[in-house]
């Protein structure tokens, strides 16, 4: 349960933030190679640093950028915000695959066209830039032998834009085949085949990316990278720029406490524990109003939950069928059904946290592991905890005024409608409808104030006679 052990790093993380610079703002030294890595999954934390990242090198005047890249893809809106922050960044930027076995895959393949220079080590790929949609774009079917050979006759031709059964997928292809082509016209790269590495998934290893021209370099080492970039020229927002990479300072800028953090919110199993959390927390508040811990720690969960799902691709299906299933957990344990509301809940429950995560793109879907513990522990307390809670404040009270009431006291003295009475011990002012006289038992039936309302037993015993 790693996913799990990660939101305890998430208040930490928030303290040190106080106390703590940002990375970004390290020593200002001025024409040095700055280095930043892409790894796993490329998210809304991903853009955060690399956007940050890239306007401290501007602002330091760096030489150089570096984007050390080893990623399966991400989401769409963050590749297009890190795309825009290279394309627009006054400081030439480098994309490296590395190390050896490492890929630039779907998105990462974007950001690789978009950058000044296009690198990759030996023994790495890219590719397979297809986009994912709404719960996962299936995969488009491989042209005919017929349609290929027409493509290679006419492949200096602009590609026709093909129709297809499904209007959503095509219009998502379109749109990745326009983009990804003008990024390859802006640095001169293989535009057939970046339309191809979308249209029909394809992947090219380093040395075959070279040969095609849809790569710059091929690089062993980052101290080789920056040999073979030494008077290298570029073009950087349409101005020629010849590199001076000989004999630079790299400076590595990790991701400081505000990206890391997002990076945490920002993982969906994290964002699904937080909300559970925040639900939860904001039940038992209201259930029991003033234990305040419930309601503080869930309101703060729920908030960062949002946060997280405002920037994450979410079914909001999903989501409604997660809070169907907590009601009717909660039903069953207000009004058993006999298990119906609570198997009910389970199942809407599970389907929703199921296809809560709008995307199949990897590194962005809830584990199943989390989702059935959540399941278990949410059947659990609200059948159980919530259930146990009800069934006792449905019993008979056992303290206070209220217990007095049904209960048999003695008369101390004779009276006809004020008077004292002795219960528990101790004397109370009493009233009766009735004279009573000293020593005769009778029953509490209401209190008024510090008076009790009491009447003989003896006129119950009488009243139930038939």
């Amino acid at each position: 349960m790693a996913s799990l052990t990660k939101i305890f790093f998430v208040i930490p993380l928030l303290i040190v933030a106080v106390f703590t610079e940002p990375a970004v703002c390290a020593d200002r030294l001025g024409g040095h190679v700055v280095q930043l890595t892409i790894e796993d999954a490329i998210g809304p934390a991903t853009d955060d640093y690399i956007e940050r990242a890239l306007e401290s090198a501007n602002e330091q005047q760096a030489e150089l950028v570096v984007i050390r890249i080893d990623t399966p893809g991400g989401l769409d809106t963050a590749m297009r915000g890190i795309v825009k922050n290279i394309t627009n960044s006054s400081v030439p930027v480098v994309s490296y695959v590395t190390p050896t076995g490492a890929r630039a895959a779907s998105a990462g393949t974007f950001i690789l066209y978009a950058s000044h220079i296009a690198a990759m080590a030996p023994g790495t790929n890219l590719g397979a830039a297809t986009p994912v949609q709404i719960g996962g774009l299936p995969q488009p079917s491989a042209p005919n032998k017929e349609r290929n050979k027409n493509r290679e006759k006419e492949k200096n031709d602009k590609p026709e834009i093909r129709a297809g059964n499904d209007a959503m997928k095509n219009k998502a292809i379109n749109d990745a085949v326009a983009y990804i082509r003008g990024l390859a016209e802006l640095h001169g790269r293989n535009q057939d085949w970046a339309e191809k590495a979308v249209r029909e998934a394809a992947s090219l290893q380093a040395s075959e990316a070279l040969k095609l021209n849809v790569i710059d370099i091929i690089a062993i080492s980052m101290v080789d990278l920056l040999k073979q970039l030494e008077g290298r020229e570029v073009n950087v927002q349409g101005q020629k720029h010849t590199l001076q990479t000989g004999g630079r300072v790299i400076q590595q800028i990790e991701p400081d406490w505000r990206s890391r953090l997002l990076s945490v919110i920002t993982n969906p199993n994290i964002a699904y524990i937080l909300m559970l959390i925040g639900i939860y927390g904001l039940i038992f508040e209201l259930s029991n109003p003033g234990a305040i811990a419930p309601g503080t720690i869930g309101a703060i969960s729920l908030l960062l939950a949002l946060y997280s799902f405002q920037m994450l691709p979410i079914n909001y299906a999903g989501m409604a069928l997660i809070l169907l299933g907590v009601a009717l957990m909660v039903g069953e344990a207000f009004a058993p059904s006999f298990g119906m509301l609570g198997i009910g809940g389970v199942i809407a429950f599970v389907f929703g946290s199921i296809i809560l995560m709008d995307t199949q793109i990897p590194g962005f879907g809830i584990d199943i592991s989390v989702i059935i513990t959540f399941a278990i522990t949410s059947a659990l307390i609200f059948v159980f905890v919530i259930g146990l809670a009800v069934k006792a404040r449905r019993r008979p009270v056992v303290s206070g005024l209220e217990e007095l009431i049904g209960d048999t006291a003695i008369v101390m003295a004779d009276f006809e409608h004020r008077g004292r009475v002795s219960i528990h011990s101790e004397s109370w002012n009493a009233i009766s409808n009735v004279p009573l006289h000293e020593g005769q038992q009778v029953r509490v039936i209401g209190i008024t104030g510090l008076t009790l309302e009491v009447e003989p037993w003896d006129k119950i015993t009488e009243e139930e006679e038939p």
